[in-house]
Formats: structure tokens, sequence, C-alpha cells
């Protein structure tokens, strides 16, 4: 294939990484698989550019991006209007997208994943037509965030710090306000304290990621109205895989999400793949079943084929 790499300088891991040696091995590792490949390491502010420049350069098959949850949806999004194959370097701090698809964490490890692998069709979401590949959230995740954000921080630690700091924040004072919501013909109103809509039904892990890239249909979640002890015990039930369980979650699954806010509130904020935005009164979240193309693990063989091929060589070989 003929690729190019985007390498956030400025995300996580590659703060602390010799990116002249990561792109040399970058190069080494994609080109000894017959890969073409040409690796541009750019500033945080840059990274969008460089990678809509990459999907407007003729004769590009796929697109490696490395840095964290911003950068890795911002370049699903453009491979996904592109039709570019996307391969990702997970150097963030949670690296969310990366563990569905079950890629390694390790920003080195990961390199001989995606040389050797191979294209798969993956499902990406859209909200109001803005596309993300983890989740869209409002209330309690979206006042975290803005907690966090008004904090300072240099590091992975540091953001994991202030992102404890802020939850603490959020659970003394939890959101409460109107939604209105369709999903699959079914209308109601209810009062609520967060919404969360994935892009795929989310696992048992309490980092809330999808077990699965390919299910086709989006997971929506909505927390009633809750108080200080009420949001404990949900990050609690999360931490421990439980947010199914918790009584106060509503859980579903459905191709199309229709919300309505009927309260017009000021500076009404949602967050959809880590960053925070402004939100509209009426959202439209739907699922683009298989639409994103995605560089992944080859699949292992069976171990009864491996087995027979192992019985066969032996024969072959005398033994």
């Amino acid at each position: 294939m003929n690729l190019i790499a985007i390498l956030n300088r400025d995300g996580g891991t590659f703060k602390t990484t010799d990116m002249d040696a990561y792109s040399r091995r970058v190069a080494e590792v994609f080109k000894s698989e017959g890969h073409s490949i040409e690796c541009r390491v750019v500033a945080g502010p840059d990274v969008v550019e460089a990678m809509e420049t990459v999907a407007a350069t003729s004769g590009v098959e796929g697109l490696i991006a490395g840095g964290g949850d911003g950068t890795i949806s911002a370049a699903a999004s453009i491979a996904w209007q592109s039709g570019l194959a996307l391969g990702i370097v997970p150097a963030g701090t949670m690296n969310l997208f990366a563990r569905t698809l079950k890629l390694p964490l390790d920003i080195w490890q990961v390199l001989d994943v995606l040389a050797k692998g191979e294209v798969q069709q993956a499902d990406i979401a859209s909200a109001n037509g803005r596309s993300f590949v983890h989740q869209f959230s409002a209330g309690l995740h979206a006042r975290m965030v803005r907690y966090r954000n008004q904090m300072s921080y240099a590091s992975r630690l540091g953001k994991i710090r202030a992102s404890t700091r802020a939850a603490f924040g959020v659970m003394f004072n939890p959101p409460v306000f109107e939604v209105e919501f369709t999903v699959e013909g079914r209308k109601e109103l209810r009062k609520v304290s967060a919404i969360s809509v994935s892009n795929n039904e989310f696992g048992s892990d309490g980092l809330l990621y999808a077990d699965s890239a390919t299910g086709g249909h989006l997971g929506f979640y909505v927390a009633d109205a809750l108080t200080p002890p009420g949001v404990a015990t949900l990050a609690i039930d999360i931490l421990r895989g439980r947010l199914k369980e918790n009584e106060a979650v509503s859980a579903m699954t459905a191709t199309e999400v229709e919300l309505h806010f009927p309260r017009e509130r000021k500076d009404i904020r949602c967050v959809i793949d880590g960053e925070l935005l402004p939100m509209d009164r009426d959202v439209t979240l739907k699922i683009h079943a298989g639409e994103l193309k995605v560089l992944v693990r080859q699949p292992q063989a069976p171990i009864a084929q491996v087995q027979a091929q192992q019985g066969v060589a032996s024969e072959a070989a005398g033994l």
C-alpha cells in the first residue's frame, strides 16, 4: 500500500519519544512488508491540516495516524470522507478506539501489527453529521470535561489527576436537565443527569469502550436525575464494569437516535470523542455500518487448522 503517516508530536507518549528514531522505525517496518510510506511529524495544532493534505494527495491508499483519541477521531473522520484506510498508532491517554480494534497499545509493537495487518470495514457514527468513533455524551461527562479543561496539566499522569479532581467536582454538583429522545420509534421525555451514545455498545471494561467495531448499531445510555450519592454509585458501577446494571441507567441499542432538549439553556455543551463542543437543541445520531476502512491484526488461523498444517509439514519431512 502507498501510505503516509502523520504523527502528532504533542500527543501523550510522543512527547517523550525520539521522533526521528521512531520515524525511522516506522519506515523500516512498513517497507519490510512491501509498503511505501512517508512519515511526517507535526505539531498538535497542525495535525488536522496535515491529514487533510494526505487525503487530497493523489495515489495515497492509507493514512497512519499517531496520537491521542482526539487525533484518532479527526483521522477517522478524514479517512471516512476520503475512503482512505486508517491505521492507528495509540499514543494518547486512553486510546479507546485502538482498544476496540484490539490493537497493541505500545507504540513500537503496534507497527508490526499494522504493517502485517489487513483492511477491515468498521463502523463509524455521527452526531448532526459530525463523525465519532467512540461516543457522544451530554450531562455528567460534559461537565467533568469542562471542569478538567479549567485545570492545568502537562503530562499523561497530570491529565489523569485532573480528570479525577473534575470527577469529584461533578459528583457534588451533578447536572439535571430534560431530554426527549426517540429510539426505534419509541419517544420519551425524561429528566436526566447523563446521556451517552456510543459507536457500538460498550463492553464490560470500566474504561467504557466497545468490544467490537462491526456490530452495526449505536449504544444508547440514559442516567436518570442523580443526587451526589447516586453519581458515586454510578461511578463505582462503571469502574466495576456494571454500567448496565445500575438502577438509574436505561441501556438500549439502535441504528438512529434523535434527541431534543425542550428547555433552552445558555452555554449548552456536549462531548464528542473527548472534545467539549457546543450542542444544538436537536441532535440526530446515526451509525454508518462498515463505512470506515481500518488496518487491523490479521486473523489467526483456528487451532485445529494450525495443527493440521503442522501434521502435513511433519509428514512431508518424514517425521
